[in-house]
Formats: structure tokens, sequence, C-alpha cells
């Protein structure tokens, strides 16, 4: 396109539309207008993230081959492609070790929780619909997945969902700026909103601007009308910091999540809700502190003039070691010697 008046009124036009749609759809939030366009284009790209996540191992394996290819007569080529092979092996099996331990770990805090899930898997960082802290799973409506259905691991808290396509959905992840989740304190039952700060620990604004609270506190989720967007009991995260009560209303306290938001992989969407309220019985149990141990050391008691008292070993006196009769015998000696 040539570089004319026409064509930037064009540019100029599009940019206002965009930039108005963008703020029909911040201000209309859940009911937003555009919600309808958002959901089709996860039609669209949600097979094409899912199909690119599962190429691309094969790509990389068929460029590796044809790369090595030219020099199959070279020995030393020959092993390089055995070794790389070898830990290309290796490594696979890493991962899947590792991924199995996650699914054992979601499962058992779905089963500590009374959670019905399903299981998903990570396929894209970063939706294409917004530029906010977001991930695409490969579970969609066809598979029962709805909006505002809470997202867990087996760490704790992931996010919500935010947007369904058939295959796919969109994850709105807990750190996310514009995330908001009531919380509620480990045994204090203190309730509080906490909302995400990107790549900084959470900020929570307790309710009781007097509650007693110190760093190690957990929190967990409080749970919402009829558990959409969120169930109850699912772990939040740890205190970490606590800012001094001013008298005020309400008190802001920071907590690290226990999800690490940079390495979702596998992860569970709660499709059943518990009867009731698992409150406390999701969080593992605190290690306990290990045991002091305690060394007494006492001292030989000693006589006021420093001589040792009777009874002690006096093995390093002269003469100590001798027989009784030996002292008879020096006697003798000396008199003989004396004449």
């Amino acid at each position: 396109m040539r570089d004319t008046r026409e064509s930037r009124l064009l540019l100029v036009l599009l940019i206002a539309i965009a930039f108005a749609l963008i703020t029909v759809d911040i201000r209309g939030g859940q009911e937003s207008p555009v919600d309808g366009a958002r959901q089709a284009a996860a039609a669209v790209f949600g097979p094409v993230e899912n199909g690119v996540a599962s190429a691309v191992d094969p790509i990389g394996n068929a460029i590796g081959a044809v790369r090595d290819s030219g020099e199959r007569h070279n020995r030393i080529a020959a092993l390089e492609q055995e070794n790389a092979a070898l830990k290309a092996k290796l490594g696979s099996d890493d991962r899947n070790r590792n991924r199995l331990r996650e699914l054992d770990a979601m499962l058992k805090t779905a089963g500590a929780g009374q959670y019905g899930i399903k299981g998903a898997e990570v396929i894209a960082i970063g939706a294409a619909q917004g530029f906010s802290w977001t991930v695409t799973i490969d579970v969609g409506a066809r598979d029962g997945i709805r909006r505002d259905m809470t997202v867990l691991n087996g760490s704790g808290l992931v996010g919500r969902v935010t947007t369904v396509g058939p295959s796919t959905s969109t994850v709105l992840l807990a750190n996310d700026p514009d995330f908001t989740v009531g919380t509620r304190m480990e045994k204090t039952d203190e309730l509080g909103f906490a909302t995400g700060q990107g790549d900084r620990p959470l900020l929570v604004q307790l309710l009781n601007g007097k509650a007693k609270v110190k760093p190690g506190d957990r929190l967990v989720t409080f749970g919402s009308q009829a558990d959409k967007p969120f169930v109850p009991g699912v772990p939040v995260g740890q205190v970490v910091r606590v800012d001094p009560s001013g008298g005020g209303l309400t008190r802001n306290v920071y907590v690290r999540p226990f999800v690490g938001f940079t390495k979702l992989d596998i992860v569970g969407v709660v499709v059943q809700a518990p009867r009731t309220d698992p409150r406390d019985m999701v969080l593992p149990q605190k290690p306990k502190p290990a045991p002091t141990v305690t060394v007494t050391v006492t001292p030989t008691p000693t006589a006021p003039d420093g001589q040792q008292k009777p009874g002690e070993n006096n093995a390093q006196q002269p003469g100590a070691d001798r027989q009784p009769g030996d002292q008879q015998n020096q006697q003798q000696d000396q008199g003989e010697t004396t004449r």
C-alpha cells in the first residue's frame, strides 16, 4: 500500500476503533458487549495453539535430523548424534516424571478438598484476546468447562476461567492486577480480599484493621456464592510482610502465592464443588521444628586451698604407684647408703 493521505486516515481510524473497543470491553466487565467476539476468537485461535503445541517437538526433531544428515559418514558426528539422542531421551523421561509428580500432587489436593476436577494442560501463555496474565488450556465447552470456574494445581489456586471455546479455554491467573479473590486466614478466620500484582506478592486487604497476623501465616479461598467463580478452601499463599496497623478499618498484608505462575503445566478445572467447606484441610501440614540438643558440662569440685579432696585420683603424686612393701625397701636402701 502506498503512503497516501487516504492510507494514513485509514490507519488513524483503525487505531481509534481499537481503543474504543478496548474501553468498552474494560467498562463492560463480565457483561462486555465484545465478549461474543472474544469467544469467537478463542474458537478460531484455540485449535491453532493446540496444534502448534503438539507439533513443536516433531518439527524440532526433523530439523535436527536434516542438520546432521550431511555428516553421517563422520564418526565424530555420529557419536554426537547418539549422545544428543540419549540426552533427549533422558530429558523426556525427566519431564514425564515431573509431570507425574504434578499430577499426583493435584489429585491429592483435589482429594483433600473433595473437588471434582477436569485435568488440563497449559498449551499457551498469554491469550490472543488480550495482554493480561493468562494461559490457554486444552479443554473447553466440549469437556464441560464453563466460564467462572476455579482452576488449581497441586500447590493451590491458579486462577479462574474467563473465556471458553469449543476445545480450549482462557484462564486469568491469580497474579493478574485485575484478579481479586476473597480469602480467609488459617485458624483465625480473618477475612480479606487478595489482588494480583504481577510478579510481586499478592496484596491482601484484611477487613479487620486490628487483626493479629504475622509472616508465615497462610490463607485459603473464602468461596463465592454458588461456588462461582471460586470454591472454598483452596490454598492461596503465605504471608511474607505485614504493614503496621495505623488504626484504620482495614490492614494490608503481602502474600507469596503457593503457585509458581511462570512454570505452569498440569492444572485442574473444578467442575464440581465440595459438599461442605474443607476450610484448612487442603493446606499441607507445617513441618515440625527439629529438637534442640543440650549438652551439660559438670565441673570437677576442688577444695578451697586448691588441693584435691580425699578419695580423688592421686596418680600424679610421687610414689603413688608403689606397692605396700616398696616404702620399707626404700628405707633399707637409704640406710645402707649412709653406712
